[in-house]
């Protein structure tokens, strides 16, 4: 039985594991059809939605849309093929937003 409200989008291969613990699972590999799904699932009025680096990246402008909305979260996760670095980096930009400051540099100059 799926969980409410909570769905990934991506590659067969990255995301059919997640069927297992009960998320819905919406497998694409194109950004256009993806975009599609993510439209879909925002007036639905998912949650959280799971989403692979490679297809955020083709997205990333209608993931913005939503970014400092209440709902949905959007969490991107690396593909079977590992990450491209890019949900770190989008975790980091929506904190420093957030509280105006870069609390997640570990040291790091910028």
């Amino acid at each position: 039985m799926p969980i409410s409200n909570v769905a990934v989008i991506g590659d067969r291969d990255s995301i059919l594991c997640f069927r297992a613990v009960g998320v819905e699972v919406f497998p694409t590999a194109e950004p256009a059809e993806a975009g599609k799904i993510f439209d879909r699932l925002v007036r639905e009025e998912y949650a959280v939605i799971f989403i692979t680096e490679p297809l955020a990246v083709e997205l990333e402008e209608q993931i913005q849309e939503v970014a400092y909305r209440p709902l949905p979260s959007v969490v991107l996760i690396p593909n079977s093929k590992g990450t491209l670095g890019h949900g770190s980096r989008h975790i980091r930009e929506v904190v420093k937003k957030a509280v105006g400051a870069d609390i997640l540099a570990q040291g790091e100059e910028e």
